[in-house]
């Protein structure tokens, strides 16, 4: 609930808007408020602002307000809508409809990525709300918990394609990004998840022990992708209830994400995940204390995009001395963007101001610090279903340097030509689909990878 003068936000998402609107209307209460936003006029040039309450008697309220889109944005939009409501909850505390309000529930649009927008609510100043200091949102929200929704007789197949938002039908707008793109990221970015699709009846239950190696799957997949995440089944002997949505909330772990959004340097594995083969669904580790061949890396890479769901990692290439870059997949979908510069290629009064905000990456370099070429190596994490794992590592340690190429150092190095731009995809393509959402500079716009 409330901490201090901050208000709890519970954001629920995923690709059932049924489902999340269900989980969402369970936390309904006089003191909680929830908001959601109806993208069914985008044609129109507007998305419309949902927002529910319910008095201390029982009697609901519902209050709409239309939303133009900037520049045809569906994110800009519902940024510049969303964030300065947030902040206003507190000064409305004086009306009967508000009174009381502790928590804010906000029941995302399938298009709309749960990521993107957190960071926003932490990193975007909100300005010009009367009585109300300008500053960031998460001044006054403090995000407890992100909730996934999930169908889990199609959640892995939606994982590991290559279908579009608008090819699915999500998207009413031309829209790049793929299911896989959103559906990993909903997963990932969870502290819990609710399954729908398990078995209800007779005739469920038969097809369900049909498919019963591809829900094991799923579960494994789960279970390596969002580790810490607590699960709460709906079946129509368990529907969604007020307690049963408590209890799962209960359940969150400290660790959790909570809303933090991850940077390049950042621990891969975090929330401990099984690192054993289960069902064929294996995590697959790689690292390199040598950089990458370029023109090698960008053939190697995809072995990534057959038999693995998702994949991420920092990656130190010859030709870029200086920065890092973050590679992250889901599905067919991969891209590589700018992850920052290494330790090593800053100044000494730059290496003081990321230890004074991240001390655990300075203190984690420390131990891998190498005379010549600092804290630059390669990191990366794949979640394999039905990939060789061994494979993928023999392709990823092909493409790094011979140990003639590593001994002529960067006066070879240099005369390669490099494949990768500020963000690449392969191949190269000339548009560039933006995230929905506003994303800090580790996690830039997202773009798809078509297969050859």
């Amino acid at each position: 609930m409330r901490t201090g003068d901050r208000h709890s936000l519970v954001v629920v998402c995923g690709l059932d808007f049924d489902t999340t609107r269900r989980t969402a209307a369970t936390l309904l209460a006089p003191t909680t408020v929830v908001v959601e936003y109806d993208l069914s006029a985008l044609a129109l040039g507007h998305i419309r602002r949902v927002v529910r309450t319910v008095d201390a008697d029982g009697l609901p309220s519902v209050r709409y307000t239309d939303v133009a889109l900037e520049h045809g944005c569906v994110s800009c939009a519902l940024r510049l809508d969303l964030l300065p409501l947030l902040p206003l909850l507190p000064l409305l505390r004086s009306m009967r409809t508000w009174s009381g309000v502790e928590r804010i529930v906000l029941a995302l649009h399938p298009m709309i990525e749960p990521e993107p927008l957190s960071w926003a609510i932490t990193n975007t100043m909100v300005v010009g709300v009367p009585g109300r200091v300008d500053a960031p949102a998460g001044r006054d929200v403090r995000l407890d918990a992100v909730i996934a929704c999930l169908d889990m007789r199609r959640w892995l197949s939606d994982a590991t394609g290559d279908q579009t938002l608008s090819e699915a039908g999500i998207s009413e707008i031309d829209d790049e990004r793929t299911l896989a793109q959103v559906v990993v990221g909903h997963v990932e970015f969870a502290d819990a998840l609710v399954l729908t699709g398990v078995a209800d009846t007779a005739q469920e239950s038969q097809a369900w022990e049909s498919r019963g190696w591809e829900m094991a799957r799923t579960c494994a997949v789960l279970r390596r992708v969002a580790p810490l995440a607590p699960v709460l089944y709906e079946r129509a002997d368990r529907t969604l209830t007020a307690g049963r949505i408590a209890q799962l909330l209960a359940a969150i772990p400290d660790g959790s994400r909570r809303g933090r959004v991850f940077g390049a340097h950042d621990p891969l594995l975090s929330g401990q995940p099984p690192l054993d083969d289960d069902c064929g669904v294996q995590i697959v580790e790689f690292s390199a204390d040598r950089p990458f061949h370029p023109e090698r890396l960008h053939t190697a890479i995809d072995s990534l995009l057959d038999g693995v769901v998702c994949a991420r990692g920092r990656l130190w290439v010859a030709t870029r001395p200086d920065e890092a870059l973050w590679l992250e997949s889901a599905g067919e979908a991969l891209r590589i963007a700018d992850g920052g510069d290494w330790l090593a290629a800053m100044t000494p009064a730059e290496r003081d101001e990321v230890a004074a905000v991240d001390p655990e990456r300075v203190a984690m370099a420390s131990l891998r610090w190498d005379p010549v070429h600092g804290d630059r190596h390669t990191a990366l994490v794949a979640v394999a279903h039905r990939a060789d794992p061994a494979h993928i590592q023999d392709e990823l340690r092909a493409a790094c340097l011979t140990d003639a190429e590593y001994a002529a150092g960067p006066a070879l190095w240099n005369t390669w030509s490099d494949p990768f731009g500020h963000e690449h995809v392969d191949p190269c393509v000339d548009s560039q689909q933006e995230r929905d959402g506003t994303a800090p500079a580790t996690h830039e716009p997202t773009t798809r990878k078509d297969a050859p």
